[in-house]
């Protein structure tokens, strides 16, 4: 049975990594889905409708990735905070965020459209939708 400092260690490892597992699931299913139209590609010849419907799929896609790391307060390093954007062509996706403290880890969800978003991003949040956006990991 776990004591009480060890069900801490197993709910902060849960609150960190829960993240870290969506985004690597969301990056895996992205290269299925792009292997899968290669391969749909190569088994017939494609029309220049089907070739533009499957453009106009991927581009919905959500696969623009960058990630932050920082260390959100002074007296913590090792970087262990992140900020996650994920967006698709049009700037529509998600900025995920997990500020790590010495006592507690949260993590934030802020919705994307457009390029923007209707709750105000941090500095962090907002290099990493840049850094999607452009294609460029700062």
């Amino acid at each position: 049975m776990l004591g009480i400092n060890g069900l801490e260690v197993l709910l902060l490892l849960v609150i960190v990594l829960l993240p870290l597992i969506v985004l690597v699931a969301l990056l895996v299913v992205i290269g299925r889905l792009r292997t899968r139209v290669a391969q749909l590609e190569r088994q017939r010849p494609v029309g220049a409708g089907d070739l533009e419907a499957l453009r106009a799929d991927i581009g919905q896609a959500l696969r623009h990735v960058a990630v932050v790391r920082y260390d959100a307060f002074g007296d913590m390093g090792g970087r262990l905070s992140f900020s996650a954007a994920i967006v698709d062509d049009r700037g529509d996706g998600v900025v995920l965020s997990s500020i790590h403290a010495r006592g507690e880890s949260r993590t934030y969800a802020k919705g994307i459209t457009d390029g923007g978003s209707d709750t105000t991003l941090t500095p962090e949040e907002q290099q990493a939708l840049s850094a999607a956006r452009t294609g460029r990991q700062q």
